[in-house]
């Protein structure tokens, strides 16, 4: 299985990997938001934030809608369901360890329950 995933390439995984733009999407997530509020709310100057803004709107994970004379920055969804989808391809294989665990735990716990021979002979001969 080759798993090619349209949208997510290692420009997008680096551009969320840069602090500020990581935060800066957080933010977004509870939606759409001015240069100047996203500014505030991290407590950098709107320049830097119009840097990273920029950076992320290159890479198609954010989008501008200008409103009057206010420019609100959202989320674009299809970058994050790539990404879901890239690391949901990992799921198979830790559910299957966490199978594995389950499975092991429950012999162990099987076999505590179960009297040892040892106790089960002393029983027998009182």
């Amino acid at each position: 299985m080759s798993g090619h995933y349209p949208g997510l390439d290692m420009t997008t995984l680096s551009a969320l990997a840069e602090p500020n733009r990581k935060l800066i999407v957080e933010l977004l997530r509870d939606g759409p938001l001015t240069v100047g509020e996203i500014a505030d709310k991290l407590g950098i100057r709107q320049p830097q934030a119009s840097k990273h803004l920029k950076v992320l709107s290159e890479h198609g994970i954010v989008e501008v809608k200008a409103e009057a004379n206010r420019r609100f920055y959202k989320l674009r969804p299809e970058p994050f369901h790539s990404l879901d989808s890239w690391v949901n391809s990992f799921r198979r294989i830790w559910e299957e360890r966490y199978d594995n665990l389950e499975n092991y735990l429950r012999e162990l716990q099987s076999k505590e329950q179960l009297p040892s021979p040892k106790n089960h002979i002393e029983e027998d001969l009182k």
